[in-house]
């Protein structure tokens, strides 16, 4: 392995990291620095749409707000180099927290695997393709706050 080699896989891989921190966020303007112009991204499997960047953080910003908290919780990505073209697979578990009506908390496990396309561009690596693709929804869980009693 090369330290050019090294350097790309810790830039892809702190690509994905920043995804999940500025997702987790809120910080949906925050993704223009991630993605390529023209940039394909697939939320499909849960439901969401196929779009750009700009038709996602549109999708982001009106569907996201309902959950209270989010924790994208991303695995070791499985990173691919070739030249100024990369490809990654990196699973992710996100549970997701939502008040409900009568006040209590409601706990959504989500599942999924990101498989992503990356390029390399004159400020560095940026997503160029993302897909999101379904491994498991549990539905039904409450969040519980420890306390110290």
């Amino acid at each position: 392995m090369t330290d050019s080699y090294l350097a790309d896989r810790f830039a892809i891989q702190d690509l994905i990291s920043q995804y999940a921190v500025r997702l987790d966020a809120g910080d949906f303007d925050g993704l223009d620095e991630l993605f390529t112009a023209d940039a394909v991204i697939d939320y499909s499997t849960f439901g969401g749409p196929v779009g750009s960047l700009a038709e996602i953080k549109a999708f982001l910003s009106a569907s996201l707000p309902f959950f209270a908290r989010t924790q994208h919780m991303m695995g070791l990505p499985d990173v691919h180099l070739n030249g100024d073209i990369a490809t990654a697979r990196t699973s992710c578990n996100n549970p997701m927290i939502s008040t409900t009506p009568d006040g209590t908390t409601a706990v959504w496990l989500i599942g999924l695997w990101y498989d992503d396309t990356f390029l390399r561009c004159d400020g560095g690596w940026r997503f160029s393709g993302r897909t999101q693709t379904r491994c498991y929804t549990l539905t039904g869980l409450t969040d519980t706050p420890m306390s110290a009693e």
